[in-house]
């Protein structure tokens, strides 16, 4: 190696260590076990460089959220060039062309009869927004939502959150909110591994949470339309039409919280379109702009305008910069198919994964829709026991080997595995490659997480 490279590594290892230093220091991040070993220099298309020179292959999209890869160079320009005429021009005081451009848009686009948005900055922000119009339309009060689910982190979005890790240490919570079992058909009450039975069983715990658990004042029922945090559980496809049932003749809303699921992710445009439910209110952020900060809460123009003057505001919403953001990733979606190549995509990884699931006991599920996939790891197939260390271990491998995945679901036992839509077959392929190593060396006897 020549001295100039070298020194260029050494230098580089000495801003990775001083950044690690300085978060250490002076950022706030008691409230996560740990952050990757990573100081990251640049991020292009589905490829991270750390400081320090190194390169991974992002596996995890931010948390799901650049869908069509880092800096994507269309949707960069848009924001620059919006940069040059408004960064902020508080956007709920005055009339801001780029904002009214992608509402339109984003309505036309948007399943069903959902028409009018309200923007934020994220998707806690859009669900409490999503709450308080189904409050102001409906004019009652309460709320169901499923276990296992995660709405956000303000007190609004986690009392109807039903993930306990998530919870802790955070209540007492807002009243009125009723929960009904997550249709987890790897993990259900019933005793069940039929699909339907679970669908069926879980859809009569929503009207039995109705009937039992509220004083018969619900303004909607929230769920989202693939389920995240909980651990990527795809619902039964008649799970969602059972339930859309029981809330009309009930006359309660559906909220479906496509936070994470949307913009291409399951391989179609939203996810609630693989389940033929027209939601009420739907709310969107992470891959609305490729990264940029937004949130959007769509309803039907009736339910949008049931707030009054001076009910809700957001003074950063709508960002100008993030809207052409926003709108330059939806001609990129549409253009490259990015929905499209997320199904095809997905299919690939699925099958591969199904494959590794034969030859490694670890693996107790796969499951998915699109580029949103997700392993739960167990110790032990019929006891379904949650291999946490395990996942944990697994996620350090993939790391150390230039891969960058996930780890979720309430124990902390599935690997979660969402990459850019724009990732190469290559790439997948490296990353899967190295998903097989680490289940090699985590689930042999030599490579087993030690007590």
């Amino acid at each position: 190696m020549s001295t100039n490279g070298r020194h260029d590594r050494d230098n580089g290892a000495a801003a990775h260590d001083a950044t690690i230093a300085n978060y250490r220091d002076y950022v706030n991040t008691s409230f996560v076990a740990a952050i990757e070993p990573i100081a990251v220099a640049k991020a292009e298309g589905a490829t991270v460089w750390d400081q320090d020179g190194t390169e991974y292959i992002d596996c995890f999209a931010g948390i799901s959220v650049v869908n069509a890869g880092h800096r994507h160079p269309k949707v960069i320009a848009a924001a620059k060039a919006q940069m040059d005429e408004v960064v902020h021009a508080a956007t709920y005081v005055y009339y801001v062309p780029v904002v009214a451009e992608f509402a339109e848009r984003l309505a036309e686009v948007a399943p069903g009869r959902l028409q009018k948005s309200f923007f934020g900055n994220s998707g806690a922000e859009g669900i409490e927004t999503a709450m308080r119009l189904a409050k102001a339309y409906t004019g009652k009060h309460e709320f169901i939502s499923l276990t296992h689910s995660f709405h956000g982190r303000t007190a609004g979005t986690l009392s109807v959150t039903g993930n306990k890790a998530r919870k802790t240490r955070g209540g007492p919570y807002l009243p009125g909110v009723a929960f009904a079992p997550a249709p987890y058909v790897y993990r259900n009450p019933f005793g069940t591994d039929d699909p339907e039975e679970v669908a069926e069983r879980c859809a009569e715990m929503v009207e039995w949470a109705i009937t039992y658990q509220t004083s018969g004042d619900v303004a909607a029922f929230i769920a989202e339309s693939v389920l995240g945090e909980g651990g990527i559980l795809v619902p039964p496809a008649s799970y969602f039409p059972r339930v859309k049932e029981i809330l009309d003749r009930h006359g309660i809303l559906f909220i479906a919280d496509e936070v994470q699921s949307g913009f291409g992710r399951t391989g179609k445009l939203f996810a609630i379109e693989h389940f033929g439910v027209e939601p009420d209110i739907m709310v969107l952020a992470k891959g609305i702009a490729d990264g940029f900060p937004l949130s959007a809460t769509i309803a039907r123009p009736e339910i949008a305008d049931s707030l009054r003057p001076g009910e809700h505001l957001s003074t950063f919403g709508g960002n100008p910069v993030s809207c052409a953001a926003a709108l330059a990733n939806l001609d990129v979606m549409r253009d490259e198919r990015l929905p499209e190549e997320s199904a095809r995509k997905g299919e690939r990884v699925m099958t591969r994964l199904r494959q590794m699931q034969e030859r490694h006991p670890l693996i107790g599920e796969v499951r998915g829709l699109g580029l949103m996939i997700g392993v739960e790891l167990v110790t032990d197939r019929a006891a379904k026991t949650p291999a946490t260390r395990e996942a944990a271990a697994i996620r350090k491998y993939c790391r150390e080997q230039g891969v960058l995945i996930g780890v979720g679901g309430q124990a902390g036992n599935v690997v979660r595995f969402q990459p850019p839509l724009v990732i190469a077959d290559a790439a997948l392929d490296r990353g899967l490659d190295v998903l097989e190593e680490a289940l090699t060396a985590v689930g042999s006897p030599a490579g087993a997480v030690a007590d």
